[in-house]
């Protein structure tokens, strides 16, 4: 799969939210988008990945 821009390789289980979790993101603070379409952050532990999808992940920074 690749996720923003880069090959990564992905278990057969592998969802959504492991993979935030595995990459060190707070589910919380992250827009994903999966194959061009938004993923609903209540369906982050639902939403099984494949080796063939592009995933764009999106942090939320705060500043002022």
């Amino acid at each position: 799969m690749k996720i923003n821009g880069e090959i990564y390789t992905c278990s057969p289980d592998m969802t959504v939210l492991s993979l935030l979790e595995q990459r060190g993101h707070d589910p919380q603070r992250v827009a994903v988008e999966r194959n061009g379409q938004i993923v609903p952050r209540a369906r982050f532990s639902q939403e099984a990945l494949h080796e063939d999808d592009v995933i764009e992940i999106v942090q939320f920074v705060g500043g002022g």
